[in-house]
């Protein structure tokens, strides 16, 4: 019985609720807000709270699923599945661990860490899969930007590891900041989160650092070659990422969900600011050169986010 147990409660999370499902729902509807909003700055109408899920049910049961001829059909149907996984289990993980801090595990953040980076290896190896020009070039761009951003991403995820006594478990960080005030009242974790904002501006391939897929230039780069059931699970994966990334940012900076009525309404604040800070950046710039965001990245970023370090070093 304790085995069963076992397993519904882990079935109970990674499918339903924090898992897959919530994830996904979650995911999409702040995929439409980012589109209402978006429509309301061009002075449009936009689409009705429920076009996200009726594009994705479409996908998922209507369109066919093409493959390339020539190419591993297990290899290529099987890279959204790896990228929708890993976003799920970044979404189950951070919930659950600011749920219950001390359900993490020494080297959690690391893993996160990994995941978080999952989806977009996985899009590159599908997309290098098909064997489509277009599709390759989408995927080294990807792959250029990855590097480029990484970089920064680490460095700023530095201060936060540093602020909390050098622990890698997400709870500690979230232990340390209920102790002893939120990361973001402190010049270096402001720095580090604004570092932060832009690697996962990035990370999720929103404008102006969507140039994997730049429609106007490479007709969807590395999604090209991807219809049906594999495009739609890519795109689940990229709502769940849209939601857990917030929640990931939250964690660090702002100390966590909290669950009091209080606490929650504030913490529903924090997401809705980051998502405001995102869509604004989306908006108000275009898109860049590959070689523009590897400038960027290695280059006034990656001294920002160095600073910060050194700033949380000497205690600030």
């Amino acid at each position: 019985m304790t085995y069963m147990a076992k397993a519904l409660e882990y079935a109970f999370l990674y499918l339903i609720f924090p898992g897959f499902l919530f994830s996904s729902a979650m995911g999409l509807l702040i995929g439409w807000i980012d589109r209402k909003v978006t429509a309301r700055i061009q002075w449009r109408v936009g689409p009705p709270w429920y076009q996200n899920f009726i594009d994705v049910l479409k996908l998922l049961l209507y369109k066919e699923t093409l493959v390339p001829e020539g190419v591993s059909k297990t290899f290529f149907l099987g890279m959204p599945a790896v990228a929708m996984a890993s976003a799920t289990l970044v979404s189950t993980i951070i919930l659950v661990i600011n749920a219950i801090p001390q359900k993490g595990f020494i080297g959690d953040l690391i893993v996160l860490v990994y995941l978080l980076a999952m989806p977009s290896i996985a899009l590159m190896l599908g997309a290098f899969a098909s064997q489509n020009p277009l599709a390759s070039l989408g995927a080294s761009r990807e792959m250029k930007l990855m590097l480029s951003y990484e970089l920064p991403f680490i460095l700023s995820l530095v201060v936060p590891i540093m602020k909390s006594g050098y622990s890698i478990r997400l709870g500690d960080i979230l232990i340390k900041q209920a102790n002893n005030g939120s990361l973001i009242g402190s010049p270096s974790g402001a720095i580090s989160f604004f570092v932060m904002l832009l690697c996962i501006q990035a990370k999720l391939g929103f404008v102006p650092f969507d140039i994997s897929e730049a429609e106007t230039e490479i007709m969807a780069g590395a999604y090209i070659e991807y219809s049906g059931k594999a495009l739609g699970i890519f795109k689940l994966a990229k709502a769940i990422m849209t939601f857990a990334v917030p929640i990931f940012l939250i964690t660090l900076y702002f100390g966590g969900i909290k669950f009091s009525p209080v606490g929650f309404i504030k913490t529903i604040l924090q997401f809705i600011l980051i998502l405001v800070l995102m869509i604004v950046i989306k908006n108000t710039n275009p898109r860049v050169r590959i070689d523009q965001a590897l400038k960027f990245f290695w280059g006034p970023v990656a001294l920002l986010a160095v600073l910060s370090v050194a700033l949380a070093y000497l205690g600030y």
